[in-house]
């Protein structure tokens, strides 16, 4: 049946059967009220939903944590549970009432769970990690305060975006752990800068678990472990960087890759066009310049810059890209346009001519 009394009404009855009820009374109305609930949920008007929300404010009081477990459990799934409610049971301290509304109920924004993450337990956050999508505000706090076990789950979670920073601070947590680095790697969604750095940094046994997992990654991976350049090559990353060739391919036999072009590119924030553009004008590969441009340092990519006839605004644009800002942030990228404007063209062929002499070096010694 539905609910027909007045909203007051109904609250004023369940507080005079409340005062004088016992515990058991109480959790055997609050099954009751449940089911009412459930029963038309979907119909009910907000101001409906409001009365439900009092209701059960009164029959959650001083009941034992399987009964509010069973009610979270009973109420997660549903898109038009009681708001308030739903708040105070994501923010219990016992995870088995807190989970599954943090899990599952949509009835949570952004902001409630961003909070939830800045103060409950690692329980908490490990249920968060498991929704069904995570915008990258909340993975951010995820990633800042969850232990392995949360981060491992929330980058294994094909719904949950990460922000820049959030990968930055993913692939310094790698490091050493070769199961988030793993899981990491093997992400789709993982921005090609980043993968590279990944790789640089992870342990031969990594490597291998990627190579397996993607075997048209073994190549790139075996190549780039040889010259420590470290060129992915799986997914769509791989993917990317083809389809970059082709393009800068296309520009270069138009005689439209110059340095507008690149400059257009990097202020894009197209990774894989730059490198490759600049690879082309420089005339080195392109797992040269990818090496380069995840570096914190910013020597090379002005050598390079200048061998490309790059003009100081241009390569400003390359510096300031997203995968090589994080680690750059700390230097102020202007104090380095004085050393770019002394650099000769002449010395930084040399310079050039030097590196590849290590490259050539590199790749002929084992692995």
């Amino acid at each position: 049946m539905r609910p027909t009394a007045r909203p007051a009404n109904l609250l004023h009855e369940l507080q005079n059967a409340l005062a004088h009820g016992t515990v058991a009374r109480r959790v055997e109305t609050l099954r009751r009220v449940t089911d009412l609930f459930l029963y038309g949920a979907a119909d009910y008007s907000d101001e409906q939903i409001d009365v439900f929300d009092d209701v059960f404010h009164c029959l959650i009081e001083e009941i034992e944590t399987s009964a509010k477990s069973l009610l979270a459990n009973r109420l997660a799934p549903v898109p038009k549970a009681p708001p308030r409610l739903i708040h105070t049971l994501a923010f219990d301290d016992e995870i088995e009432v807190a989970a599954p509304v943090l899990s599952h109920s949509e009835r949570l924004n952004d902001d409630m769970l961003i909070a939830n993450a800045r103060s409950k337990s690692q329980g908490h956050l490990l249920a968060i990690s498991k929704r069904k999508i995570l915008s990258n505000a909340v993975t951010d706090v995820l990633v800042e305060r969850g232990n392995d076990e949360v981060v491992e789950s929330a980058v294994n979670n094909p719904g949950a975006e990460f922000s820049d920073k959030g990968f930055t601070e993913l692939v310094s947590r790698a490091e050493g752990n070769d199961e988030l680095a793993t899981c990491l790697g093997t992400r789709r969604s993982i921005p090609r800068p980043h993968y590279l750095k990944l790789i640089a940094r992870a342990s031969d046994s990594v490597r291998a678990r990627l190579q397996a997992a993607n075997p048209r990654a073994t190549d790139d991976i075996s190549a780039a472990v040889k010259q420590a350049a470290f060129n992915a090559g799986h997914g769509a990353g791989g993917e990317k960087t083809t389809n970059a060739q082709r393009l800068v391919k296309s520009l270069f036999d138009d005689g439209r890759l110059d340095e507008r072009q690149i400059a257009e590119f990097a202020a894009a924030g197209r990774f894989e066009e730059t490198s490759v553009a600049l690879a082309v004008c420089a005339n080195v590969p392109v797992a040269t310049v990818e090496s380069m441009m995840i570096e914190s340092r910013s020597e090379g990519l002005m050598v390079l810059a200048k061998v490309a006839g790059l003009s100081w605004m241009s390569l400003k644009l390359v510096l300031e890209m997203g995968g090589n800002t994080s680690e750059a942030a700390a230097e102020n990228i202007d104090d380095h346009k004085s050393s770019y404007d002394m650099l000769r063209p002449s010395t930084a062929q040399q310079v050039l001519r030097f590196y590849r002499m290590r490259q050539d070096t590199a790749q002929t010694e084992p692995a």
